[in-house]
């Protein structure tokens, strides 16, 4: 759905003006590595997704410029409605030239759907609603059936690039940390990764799982508390620190063997990196290497599990996802089927009945001898003693 600036001006009053610095980036993902609250984020991203809408959100800018359409009509992302509805302002179709016009650091002001620096307007678009998001939304529902064709067609080109890493394994590259027998831990930094390591922390104590970072999936790992086993990805998104933690590093090449992570890898001094060349996305090679190399069981953080998630990605490369869960699907768990299922092999009652026996226990042996009668006793006295200044109180 398209919206004429005239038209958004005549069913909106003029909203006050805020001001904020400038941060500009073509990459959302990187944008948001410097965005803070109050500044005002510069993107040129169509189809603003699920994960990008949350990442802009965290950072609490007061709004969101978006050279590109935030919702083309092609399928129904869900990123506007979060930015909107968390009370970000969502500036829609400004033209690629802001990201040239406006510099970084500088700061500007947001007033009636335009961008100003020193008072001069530098873009001028659309502020989208609520009301212009669900009617977006409910037009692009309606168009669904070609997307669901595209990716069809997608998922059946992958097949056959990708049939003997999927079918058989073929291509698996050989790794030094031991996964055979044991769960797998594969994060990524997508749908409400956070919470679900909060929640997975039991399990990650009492099962010890191999810990597999997909790229900026191994930072959420290290900001969790814990240290990944393995990296694997492009590494375009993850930290120096996190890469030269002392984890495995598989780096994600293209099919014809070119690997553009690999330089970064190597300048860091990383030891023994090792090259999978595959088609598909990084999170899809995590988990076919999870399973290739004997994992029972295979816990998935932050990826996608639905077909609205896979779509509201936006690329092509989503169909290997779809494949690789029909490869990897008797092992593979949502984080939040575990939530939901895993409990604690020791129950809290069984830890309260422990330390009923336990104090028993100990008044019994205290009891046998001279001196502990005579410590019980005191014990006894002191209670009386604390017991009757309570009653004295309410008397």
């Amino acid at each position: 759905m398209k919206l004429t600036l005239h038209g958004w001006r005549e069913r909106h009053a003029v909203a006050p003006s805020l001001g904020g610095t400038i941060r500009v980036d073509a990459r959302t993902k990187d944008l948001t590595k410097r965005l803070h609250h109050g500044d005002i984020a510069i993107i040129n991203h169509e189809d603003i997704d699920q994960v990008s809408a949350q990442a802009l959100l965290a950072c609490q800018p007061v709004a969101v410029i978006n050279a590109a359409a935030s919702t083309s009509g092609r399928y129904p992302n869900l990123g506007p409605e979060i930015l909107v509805e968390g009370g970000v302002i969502l500036i829609d179709r400004v033209g690629d030239e802001v990201m040239s016009v406006v510099r970084e650091g500088q700061n500007g002001r947001v007033e009636d759907g335009q961008l100003l620096v020193r008072d001069e307007v530098v873009a001028t678009g659309i502020r989208l609603t609520l009301e212009d998001i669900h009617r977006a939304m409910a037009d692009a529902r309606a168009g669904l059936a070609v997307q669901l064709e595209a990716f069809a067609s997608n998922t059946m080109a992958y097949l056959q690039q990708e049939r003997e890493l999927l079918l058989d394994g073929v291509g698996l590259p050989e790794v030094r940390t031991a996964i055979e027998g044991r769960h797998a831990l594969v994060v990524v930094r997508g749908y409400h990764y956070k919470d679900d390591l909060q929640t997975l922390r039991p399990y990650i104590r009492e099962y010890r799982p191999v810990l597999i970072g997909v790229d900026g999936g191994a930072d959420a790992l290290a900001e969790a508390g814990h240290k990944p086993d393995l990296i694997v990805g492009d590494m375009d998104s993850v930290s120096d620190a996190t890469l030269t933690c002392g984890a495995e590093v598989v780096v994600h090449a293209y099919r014809d063997g070119r690997a553009p992570g690999l330089e970064r890898v190597e300048a860091l001094g990383v030891e023994a990196p090792v090259i999978f060349p595959a088609t598909g996305t990084s999170e899809d090679i995590a988990m076919l290497l999870a399973d290739g190399k004997g994992a029972v069981v295979i816990v998935a953080v932050g990826t996608h599990a639905t077909l609205v998630e896979f779509l509201d990605k936006g690329r092509a490369g989503m169909a290997s996802t779809f494949l690789t869960r029909l490869r990897v699907g008797g092992k593979l768990v949502d984080a939040k089927g575990v939530s939901r299922l895993y409990r604690s092999r020791v129950s809290t009652l069984s830890l309260v009945m422990l330390v009923i026996a336990g104090l028993l226990a100990l008044t019994v042996a205290l009891a046998s001898t001279s001196a502990g009668t005579a410590m019980l006793q005191l014990l006894a006295a002191r209670w009386d003693d604390l017991w009757s200044w309570i009653v004295g109180i309410f008397r």
